[in-house]
C-alpha cells in the first residue's frame, strides 16, 4: 500500500475510533475540513507538519498513520450520520442582535456560550 493510501486508511480508522467528525478534527487540528476529507479520499498530499498536528489532536504518534492494515482487512467505516446533538442540547442559543456582551458570537452573529 502506498504512503498516501496508508495515511488515508489510518486517519479515518483513528478518527472514527475516537468518534470525531472530519469537521471537529479539522477544527481542533487547525486545518480546513475539506482538506481532512481530501486526505481520507487520497486526494491531498499532507506535509509532515499537518501530520504532526493531526497526530497530536488524535493523541497518537505520527507513525500510526503509516501502520500497515492486516491482510484482508476491510476499509474503516465512516462515522454514522446524525451523531451530533441538536443545537439546543449543546447549550447554543441563537440571537439576531450583534450587540450582546453576554458571550462569544460566531461569524454569523449567533451567541455561542454565555459568559
Amino acid at each position: 500500500m502506498k504512503g498516501r493510501a496508508l495515511v488515508a486508511w489510518n486517519l479515518r480508522r483513528i478518527r472514527v475510533r475516537r468518534g470525531l467528525s472530519q469537521e471537529r478534527l479539522a477544527f481542533d487540528a487547525g486545518v480546513d475540513r475539506s482538506y481532512v476529507g481530501g486526505l481520507e479520499r487520497q486526494e491531498e498530499n499532507p506535509t509532515v507538519d499537518v501530520l504532526d498536528r493531526l497526530a497530536k489532536t488524535l493523541a497518537v504518534h505520527v507513525s500510526e498513520f503509516f501502520a500497515e492494515p492486516a491482510k484482508g482487512s476491510s476499509p474503516p467505516e465512516p462515522l454514522k450520520r446524525g451523531r451530533r446533538p441538536s443545537r439546543q442540547s449543546r447549550g447554543y442559543r441563537s440571537t439576531t442582535s450583534r450587540e450582546s456582551s453576554r458571550g462569544v458570537k460566531s461569524s454569523r452573529g449567533h451567541l455561542l456560550k454565555d459568559a
